[in-house]
């Protein structure tokens, strides 16, 4: 049975977590655009080289934690120097070095949080109450979009001084909580080593053999990549969008109540995977991002932007829920470690290589401006929203080819 001290750890780090990744998947972008003029190519690329960082990282120390047998401490050292590794930002003076700091920073936190937080949600978890934990855990990334969206509204980002604050109050936030974590973490109480040796344990979830074995997870994992790939592609200039195309400085405010709603949505729609099963919940998400982005591409004022971004957010977490539920319910029990490997190809390597691509590419001819200083920047447009719009087709019509119940 869960805990107090289990949902407490769970929410502390989770959310935690997630601000420090909304920093950089949505503020890296923004930091590079403004301190250095980045192209959507710069972009593009700087969100591919984190994707393969985390894919790589969290296959080899998922294998690793499984292999030691504990979550508790790659959990807090992990977001301990996650954490210094953030504030190493405020130092920072080009694109270049930016995205060799998003790299080496994304190895400590794909190992504190990728491998070894998510390891340690499947062990404590089981078929009772795994929708329960994952609306609770995949509301966690628009809280810390609402959190990081007000808590920084105020700040002048055109200025380092305004980053070099951010970058050290998320740093020194990461720290507490991993020294926290070592004090209130409690691994599961039949986690044991892994027999097998660190090798096998590595390329375990990689053998056709156990795909076979496990044909239902392994395609969900495809159709979440598909459901990654539609989000990659506006996410990393979301925010460029809303403040340089659409001319919203209040964007915050706009977007606020959107995530708020959204979360509360999400708290109780994860139970309707326990209750319907992964079909039933699903296909309702994949309508409320078509709805969203379809909105989003014909309007510019303001209230349906606020529609439009409701659906787009709503559609987004509660897939990420619903996805997340049926990946944790059909890993094999005692090898939580070994397929986060695995799941972070689906979840990140995969969206993190082709919807950024497919981004970059459908901007190729943005509209440019002209800054202060005489260079220019490009200005992300409604195409966006119809490529994602395209992939969430392309979704909607693999789900029920490939997941049949088996």
């Amino acid at each position: 049975m869960l805990g107090r001290k289990f949902w407490i750890s769970m929410l502390i780090f989770g959310l935690m977590g997630q601000i420090a990744w909304v920093v950089e998947n949505m503020y890296f972008n923004v930091f590079i655009y403004k301190m250095f003029h980045a192209s959507a190519a710069d972009i593009s690329f700087m969100v591919m080289a984190s994707a393969v960082t985390a894919a790589v990282t969290t296959i080899i120390m998922g294998a690793v934690s499984d292999k030691v047998g504990k979550r508790k401490a790659f959990m807090s050292v992990g977001y301990v120097i996650w954490g210094i590794s953030i504030i190493s930002f405020a130092y920072i003076r080009s694109v270049m070095m930016t995205i060799v700091m998003d790299c080496v920073m994304t190895y400590f936190g794909s190992t504190a949080n990728d491998a070894a937080y998510n390891a340690w949600l499947t062990d404590r978890g089981d078929e009772t109450n795994r929708g329960r934990i994952e609306g609770v855990n995949s509301m966690m990334p628009l809280v810390a979009i609402l959190i990081v969206f007000g808590g920084f509204m105020s700040f002048d980002l055109d200025t380092h001084q305004a980053w070099t604050t951010i970058y050290y109050i998320i740093g020194i936030g990461t720290t507490l909580i991993g020294v926290l974590g070592w004090f209130i973490i409690e691994d599961a109480p039949d986690l044991k080593k892994a027999e097998a040796g660190f090798a096998e344990t590595l390329v375990y979830s990689f053998r056709p053999s156990v795909a076979r074995e496990n044909t239902r997870l392994y395609l969900g994992l495809m159709n979440f990549a598909i459901f990654g790939i539609s989000i990659q592609i506006f996410m990393p200039y979301l925010i460029i969008y809303y403040e340089q195309t659409l001319k919203m400085d209040n964007y915050v405010l706009i977007m606020a109540p959107a995530i708020l709603i959204a979360a509360v949505i999400t708290v109780f729609y994860g139970r309707l995977y326990d209750s319907r099963g992964f079909m039933a919940s699903i296909i309702p998400c994949g309508g409320m991002l078509l709805a969203g982005y379809a909105i989003l591409f014909f309007t510019n004022t303001t209230i349906p932007v606020f529609i439009g971004s409701l659906l787009m957010m709503a559609g987004y977490l509660t897939g990420m829920s619903i996805f997340g539920a049926l990946i944790r319910d059909n890993i094999p029990e005692k090898r939580a470690g070994q397929f986060q490997g695995v799941r972070i190809i689906g979840q990140v390597f995969v969206p993190g290589l082709i919807g950024p691509a497919i981004g970059a590419a459908v901007l190729k001819n943005a509209e440019l401006i002209t800054n202060n200083d005489g260079t220019t920047s490009f200005l992300p447009n409604t195409n966006i929203w119809a490529a994602a719009f395209a992939v969430v087709v392309i979704l909607l019509i693999s789900l029920p080819l490939t997941m049949k119940k088996r």
